[in-house]
């Protein structure tokens, strides 16, 4: 493939800098690294990422099992009871934006919390299906939304970021919308995590046959860049979880044996930034 064909062609996260070419690969070429910010992209065409992306406007898409929405309920109280704690107020005095909702389960767990939460979500199915459900879910990109400066105390950017080319003019975007030391919570996959070195192209964070539309993968060096050139500072980041075999690519005693070992790195991953699940709590600066 051609610099022409490729989806992106230069660091999504304004270095400037060159590529080099990664060992890691996968059916669109291997990934390409920035030499700065160490930014993992792909080198998947604008047509394929395109259709890989209809895979969100499907009736099924998301649909949760009832085990599934207790678990994203219980971590979404967790995440949105830290956003209180950086912003200093009780869950009523926060209005709260999640930027590519799907279905809004987000936004109907915080609305059962006390919040007040809205919803943003391109895919227009899925934002219909969500308004069908009872959420306040908008149809669209948030640029075209045109909300008010100050508009919120707090957006979320859950699993959305792996998935813009361009993620610079999507934060000034939330900059201008958030009030005064408001919160942007991002949670994304991280580039740099044991996960990825020892998983490689065989981590389905990496297959866009597996994951539709993951194009862009960061790592908490390239995170906190992105924040400082977009007018943000980083409040809190971590990472936690680390996997060394998925099921079916062993026996089952190896596979098992491979699952504790992940458990028992968990601690040192999440202590030193390796974990494959980054969570970062981004705080808008002023002038």
């Amino acid at each position: 493939m051609t610099r022409s064909d490729r989806l992106i062609t230069s660091c999504p996260i304004g270095c400037g800098a060159h590529f080099t070419v990664s060992s890691i690969e996968l059916p669109e070429g291997p990934l390409l690294r920035c030499e700065d910010c160490g930014q993992l992209v792909s080198q998947i065409s604008e047509s394929a990422y395109l259709a890989s992306m209809q895979a969100f406007d499907r009736p099924e898409f998301d649909l949760p099992s009832a085990r599934a929405a207790e678990r994203r309920m219980a971590v979404a109280a967790r995440r949105l009871t830290r956003l209180c704690s950086l912003l200093n107020k009780q869950a009523g005095q926060v209005r709260v934006l999640d930027v590519g909702c799907s279905r809004g389960d987000l936004v109907a767990a915080a609305t059962m919390l006390g919040f007040d939460a809205d919803g943003v979500e391109p895919a227009p199915h899925i934002a219909e299906a969500a308004r069908q459900a009872g959420r306040r879910v908008h149809t669209g990109r948030l640029e075209d939304q045109g909300f008010a400066d100050g508009s919120f105390d707090a957006v979320t950017l859950f699993e959305v970021i792996e998935h813009v080319t361009d993620p610079i003019p999507l934060l000034v975007e939330v900059r201008r919308i958030l009030s005064p030391g408001g919160i942007l919570l991002l949670s994304t996959g991280n580039g740099a995590s044991w996960t990825a070195e020892l998983l490689r192209e065989r981590w389905d964070y990496f297959q866009i046959r597996v994951d539709a539309g993951h194009v862009s993968f960061f790592n908490p060096r390239s995170v906190a860049l992105l924040a400082q050139r977009t007018g943000f500072s980083v409040a809190d980041q971590h990472t936690s979880r680390v996997r060394i075999l998925d099921k079916g690519q062993a026996p089952a005693p190896v596979y098992l044996l491979a699952k504790l070992a992940a458990e028992l790195l968990n601690v040192p991953a999440r202590l030193m930034g390796k974990g494959h699940d980054m969570l970062v709590y981004l705080r808008r600066q002023e002038p």
